[in-house]
């Protein structure tokens, strides 16, 4: 399971027009769920993820997770993480998970981040997201649970 991870002020995904999800201050979570992955890999990635220490406290450090901060967590799948670019121009998505998988998966990682009391709004699975955020530092991560553990 791979993430990239933005702390912003704010972001939102709208589709065919429509705003789906929207969040102010927090983490925007851009989420590919990998053939193999299960649920240690979603437990990992949540618990990671929530527990990031990427707010500011009041001496301007990052030291402060999202649940101290009390910020909100938008969550889009995106399969194009698990693209690999190595061989000619066409990125070739082998590794990324079928869909019915990889949906399940995003469920539960959502679910996972929700029982820790996280407010948590995402894209549509499988559908053209239009996604909007103010990126707040930058602040930008990559996570994946198979280097975590």
């Amino acid at each position: 399971m791979r993430a990239v991870v933005q702390r912003v002020s704010q972001a939102s995904v709208t589709v065919a027009g429509d705003v789906v999800g929207k969040i102010g201050s927090g983490l925007l979570v851009f989420l590919g769920v990998e053939s193999g992955d299960g649920a240690r890999d979603v437990s990992i990635m949540a618990d990671k993820v929530v527990g990031l220490r990427i707010f500011e406290d009041d001496d301007g450090k990052m030291n402060r997770s999202l649940s101290e901060v009390g910020g909100a967590m938008l969550v889009v799948s995106q399969f194009t993480l698990l693209g690999d670019c190595r061989k000619g121009r066409r990125p070739s998505f082998i590794r990324a998970a079928p869909p019915e998988q990889a949906d399940a998966l995003y469920r539960e990682f959502v679910a996972d981040v929700q029982t820790q009391g996280i407010r948590v709004e995402t894209g549509r699975f499988q559908q053209h997201m239009d996604v909007e955020l103010v990126n707040d530092g930058p602040v930008t991560l990559l996570i994946d649970s198979r280097k975590t553990f």
